[in-house]
């Protein structure tokens, strides 16, 4: 029987890469008749090809779903989400949060949720600058920003760069809330796909959990999409945004989820409070 192809989008990171290692490997995850066409593009990337509808399943920042619930569903497993860390804000030198309002800051798309999340600490009409995630350290080195917002692994390295943190998005998130995990992506499934999104979302589930179980040649596959780090802090950053919730975001990380669309909504900062119907 021919396998029905699938287009699987998501960001060419060690966190991506490790939840898919089951469906890149022989003997690997049971695909139950379908075949996965995996697309590495950026975040920002992926964003805008979901609202073009270009991928059947993929990888979204969280920020992005007002725009696309009409067409796409949440997966109940994939989401990164910091528990009490989260994306960064350096510079060159120490500024406090209301110097910080009257800066130019590098950000890594409109759509990620970084960018949201930072719009909800600073406010609407902070200054920022669209650069690409893996050259805003050095944008900020050279002067052509004043800070720059950081995701992916630049959160473990930053110190490599000799900056200053100058906020932590997940630790001002985790107090402001109580506890709650900051909601940063999630993987999202096109509603044309109907009844078989449940058995494509068991599958992908079953892809994470088979990578934690296999972890050791995971972390290994994983490497190929890290950016100058070992290893040593690839298993790390993995450990930080492929955990319990990734498996299942459960009740907890979806109340996270809705309380940051809510409060952007609030705020003025999205059109439309959609409702998150997890398949």
């Amino acid at each position: 029987m021919d396998k029905k192809m699938l287009t699987l989008g998501h960001s060419p990171d060690p966190d991506d890469a490790f939840m898919f290692y089951g469906l890149n490997i022989e003997n690997g995850v049971d695909t139950n008749g379908f075949e996965f066409e995996q697309i590495l593009k950026d975040i920002e990337t992926l964003n805008r090809m979901a609202m073009d509808e270009k991928l059947d399943i993929t990888a979204i920042s969280l920020a992005a779903y007002p725009a696309l619930a009409d067409k796409y569903a949440i997966l109940s497993s994939g989401a990164s989400m910091g528990s009490n860390y989260g994306p960064l804000v350096v510079a060159k030198k120490p500024f406090s949060l209301d110097e910080l309002k009257s800066k130019l800051i590098a950000i890594p798309g409109r759509f990620t949720s970084a960018y949201l999340e930072l719009r909800l600490l600073l406010g609407k009409d902070i200054a920022t600058k669209e650069i690409e995630f893996d050259k805003i350290f050095d944008a900020v080195e050279n002067g052509e920003v004043d800070a720059g917002l950081i995701i992916h692994e630049g959160q473990l390295t930053y110190s490599n760069y000799d900056m200053f943190k100058i906020i932590d998005l997940g630790e001002w998130w985790h107090q402001k809330t109580g506890g709650l995990p900051l909601p940063l992506g999630v993987n999202a499934i096109h509603r044309r796909l109907g009844e078989e999104m449940k058995k494509i979302s068991e599958i992908l589930k079953n892809s994470i959990l088979f990578s934690l179980s296999h972890r050791e040649e995971a972390v290994e596959y994983a490497l190929n999409f890290a950016r100058g780090i070992d290893k040593t802090l690839a298993d790390k950053f993995v450990g930080m945004y492929v955990n319990e919730l990734t498996v299942d975001m459960g009740q907890k990380g979806l109340e996270a989820c809705r309380l940051l669309l809510k409060e952007a909504y609030d705020k003025g900062l999205i059109d439309r409070l959609p409702e998150i119907d997890l398949v």
